[in-house]
């Protein structure tokens, strides 16, 4: 076993090309039949350790969070007064709004323009919930996450890669409170 202290799962698919994703913090191995992982862990031990080490320390962090206390009412009002001060701040606005549950991100803007937000945002501290709502509207703008998009959400956030790294604490504090729920 190439890295012992670090839990895994592998899954076998019909894949070109093997590849690894962390999915809530679990390390998964996708691989064309056949493969064995070793060499794949191998190649990649460097980014599985400083991924590992950095869903740790975000683990970690997400203990001394405080969840606000707010309705559902409340919630959807101040999404939609963020997304209104995002799309005057853009001058871009969504043609649909949609809340519900999603189990792997906190919204999403469709190519149709319509933004869909995860209701578990709702126990988000209000400057990441107005920082999701602005960089969803942003990709009305720059649908990919390239510089050119990066550079739109740093003119308001210039600490966005801070924020994005709370979103990824909450994330695990907030999805492990609704399973027990």
């Amino acid at each position: 076993m190439v890295l012992p202290d670090i839990p895994y799962k592998i899954t076998h698919r019909a894949v070109h090309y093997p590849r690894l994703e962390f999915k809530t913090g679990e390390l998964v191995l996708i691989l064309p039949f056949g493969l064995s992982p070793d060499k794949l862990m191998e190649k990649h031990s460097k980014w599985i350790k400083e991924k590992f080490n950095f869903i740790a320390e975000c683990i970690e962090d997400a203990s001394e969070k405080r969840i606000p206390d707010r309705t559902i009412h409340e919630f959807k009002e101040l999404v939609l007064r963020f997304m209104k001060k995002a799309s005057k701040n853009l001058h871009k606005v969504p043609h649909k709004v949609h809340f519900r549950k999603m189990k792997t991100k906190w919204a999403s803007m469709s190519s149709k323009k319509k933004l869909t937000i995860n209701i578990l945002m709702q126990y988000l501290p209000n400057n990441l919930i107005e920082y999701v709502i602005f960089h969803e509207i942003a990709h009305l703008i720059v649908k990919k996450h390239n510089e050119v998009f990066w550079k739109i959400v740093s003119q308001r956030f210039k600490n966005y890669k801070k924020l994005e790294k709370e979103l990824f604490s909450f994330w695990f504090l907030i999805t492990r409170m609704a399973k027990q729920n």
